[in-house]
């Protein structure tokens, strides 16, 4: 639902503003890392990944909670209550002195950031569905993509400047002001027909009610695979860039770069979308994501790092498929649970992250000297991706698949 005076692109801003709070808590410290592991007593590398997982361990499990309290009670009252559980969060990280702190913080501001994540998607079934749905999903993610490629610098000049602290206060006042922006121009999705009593069944019956639509469970699970390759190279890019390649300044600009692919390729699917269909378009790029990853390993495997510039060409290819897959994969697993929107968005982005946290920790354990353990990642969960669209269209008759 919109407001009369609310434009479509106003809703389409807001909401990628609610997803961007997740983002920018996630890159802005990227090229901080080290220096966060300094000031709480760890130079170790596999401790400082743990800033990175441990917000999507408290994302996954954060919109479990959220997802059906929405069904219930509306989508802007979760909103508030998960970002003021955000708050508390970045307070205890701007304070922490040990590991056990951070974590602890980063654990707790995953949870609170799963509210706006979650409810976001569910505000957009609310308002939209089919083909049209994942334009506006597309165009969605897009403009939230614009964060993670400038996240990273913002977080490098913030830390020359005013130290790391200053890298969680920012994200406190960004989250703020698109908190102000919601509560004054947004009004509740929600139908008053579809609220759902607020009970301890709620979430087991709305667990039954998903895993009924092999569409929604098979998509689902191909979300855990490609967020855990998508999430492996974000735990591992500064090891990568910084470490492998020595460059430690540049770092934020080449992120920005291959972020810059995905949003890419995300807008083009606001196009292409209507004229091809989502289904089309999943299988078109998951076959290219998992080629890609072939052909690097094939050139590459036992071999030193190629000159940064391939490397980046592959990665650009690479996350230019992901670009495809993100959001019409999200929207091919909640088209069929519109009535239990909430719900459905909790359970799959649950169920993927949950998925895509260890994948990420795994694979990132590998990549030491060279880049090749994260491209046989993405060849591992391209392949178990194709496996599962061909069990779900030997298992699913061929119309009723949205491929229109």
């Amino acid at each position: 639902m919109q407001r009369k005076d609310q434009s479509q692109t106003e809703f389409i801003l807001l909401m990628a503003s609610l997803m961007s709070i997740v983002a920018l808590s996630i890159d802005a410290i990227l090229p901080a890392l080290e220096t966060i592991g300094i000031s709480i007593g760890t130079a170790e590398k596999a401790d400082n990944r743990l800033l990175i997982t441990t917000i999507f361990l408290g994302l996954g499990f954060g919109q479990l909670i959220f997802g059906p309290i929405s069904d219930s009670i509306g989508r802007k009252p979760v909103i508030y209550l998960g970002f003021i559980l955000f708050v508390l969060a970045s307070i205890l990280c701007v304070y922490a002195t040990n590991v056990e702190m951070m974590v602890a913080g980063r654990l707790l501001q995953g949870i609170g950031l799963a509210a706006p994540r979650t409810i976001s998607i569910a505000m957009v079934r609310d308002s939209f569905s089919g083909d049209y749905m994942a334009k506006i999903m597309s165009f969605i993610v897009a403009i939230f993509i614009l964060v993670p490629v400038i996240a990273p610098a913002l977080g490098k000049l913030m830390l020359d400047s005013f130290g790391w602290r200053s890298i969680f206060n920012s994200q406190l006042i960004f989250g703020a002001i698109i908190i102000c922006w919601l509560w004054k121009r947004q009004p509740e999705t929600l139908d008053p027909n579809n609220k759902v009593k607020l009970s301890i069944s709620l979430f087991i019956s709305g667990f039954q009610d998903f895993i009924k639509f092999k569409q929604s469970v098979a998509f689902t699970l191909i979300s855990g695979l490609i967020t855990g390759s998508f999430m492996v190279y974000i735990s591992v890019a500064d090891q990568i860039f910084q470490v492998q390649y020595n460059m430690v300044d540049e770092f934020p600009y080449l992120f920005a770069a291959l972020a810059i692919a995905v949003g890419f390729a995300t807008f083009l699917n606001g196009t292409f979308v209507l004229k091809y269909g989502m289904y089309i378009l999943v299988r078109t790029f998951m076959i290219s994501f998992t080629l890609i990853a072939l052909v690097y390993l094939m050139l590459f495997l036992g071999d030193p790092n190629p000159n940064v510039y391939v490397l980046l060409t592959f990665f650009g290819l690479q996350f230019f498929s992901i670009g495809f897959l993100f959001g019409n994969l999200r929207s091919l697993a909640m088209q069929p649970v519109g009535h239990i929107a909430g719900i459905g968005a909790a359970i799959n982005g649950f169920v993927s992250t949950i998925m895509a946290v260890p994948i990420a920790t795994y694979i990132g354990g590998f990549v030491k000297d060279t880049a090749s353990p994260l491209f046989i990642g993405f060849l591992i969960c391209g392949i178990c991706s194709l496996f599962i669209l061909f069990i779900l269209k030997k298992i699913t008759k061929t119309a009723s698949l949205p491929t229109t």
